[in-house]
């Protein structure tokens, strides 16, 4: 007798985080049977109350990750030692996505799908993009069965980097705030890596996910000053500022270096999506208009 592999549970890497979080309420939302990798750390108790399964473990502990992956159908992983931070923050991004590969390769899962970057192939010298770009390449080289989703600049995260732009009237930005480039809303790709679960996809496929057209985060400002019915302005540092404090403080801290990189990168006009395959498995993509008009929607209610 045969085991349906829908009924077999998604396990959620990363699920304790906000993009992790959504991820599971989409799975919950589709009918799927959630398995949460948690450390022994952590509270799971919000993921407890929505009937999801827990598995206690780590990524940096090989064996932790087999068990949790030991009778489940596919895996998503969002996990990023980068935006969390802390001691092991660089380990989470290479031993542990290696560990992740590895206990795959070990129990077989059917589908693995990783929260990649766009241009991560692209982009040697910012360590936090490379670093998806070879845990892609390390699921190819153990031979499981994987699709990679490479979501551009989130922009809950961005339009708040100075807080809440409603309240501000302003936004800030590193470098050059009229270069295009490509954002995606988290919600949006939560959808998305739930819904990569079943999509018709080829093992091995890499995945641009964002708008219907690259903005500058000036055309950002015009559009949540239109739908919030206030002016925004966009307060930007200067590049020339912004690598001067990557050369100066980097060697030091490496995330700023990591940082500097990053928005240099952006600066050059190259971080910009395909959405053509992103359309073939998940339909069309948002608007520029649409999704920055749901963002302001979020801003509003954080502010009541």
């Amino acid at each position: 007798m045969t085991t349906n592999p829908s009924t077999l549970p998604v396990l959620v890497v990363g699920a304790t985080g906000s993009l992790g979080g959504k991820v599971v309420d989409e799975l919950l939302k589709r009918g799927k049977s959630v398995r949460a990798l948690v450390r022994s750390t952590s509270d799971a108790g919000r993921l407890e109350n929505k009937g999801v399964e827990i598995a206690r473990g780590d990524m940096l502990d090989v064996d932790s990750l087999v068990a949790a992956m030991n009778g489940a159908d596919a895996v998503i992983t969002t996990a990023a030692g980068y935006t969390r931070g802390g001691k092991n923050a660089q380990d989470i991004d290479t031993v542990g996505n290696s560990n992740l590969a590895e206990a795959a390769r070990r129990t077989g899962i059917r589908r693995f799908i990783l929260t990649s970057i766009l241009t991560s192939d692209q982009t040697p010298n910012i360590p936090h993009f490379w670093h998806k770009k070879v845990a892609e390449d390390k699921l190819e080289e153990f031979g499981v069965p994987f699709v990679a989703l490479r979501p551009g600049a989130f922009i809950d995260q961005v339009a708040s980097m100075g807080g809440n732009p409603l309240d501000k009237g302003r936004m800030m930005w590193l470098g050059k705030a009229s270069v295009p480039l490509t954002f995606v809303h988290t919600s949006d790709l939560a959808g998305y890596l739930a819904a990569a679960v079943d999509a018709d996809a080829e093992d091995g496929e890499r995945i641009d996910i964002g708008w219907d057209r690259p903005i500058s985060v000036l055309e950002l400002a015009k559009l949540m000053a239109v739908s919030a019915g206030k002016p925004i302005k966009v307060r930007a540092v200067p590049s020339a500022v912004t690598r001067l404090v990557g050369a100066v403080v980097g060697p030091f801290k490496p995330i700023v270096q990591d940082m500097t990189a990053m928005f240099g990168w952006f600066d050059t006009g190259r971080y910009v999506a395909n959405p053509r395959r992103q359309e073939q498995l998940f339909g069309p993509p948002p608007t520029a208009e649409e999704a920055v008009t749901r963002l302001t929607g979020e801003l509003v209610k954080a502010n009541h």
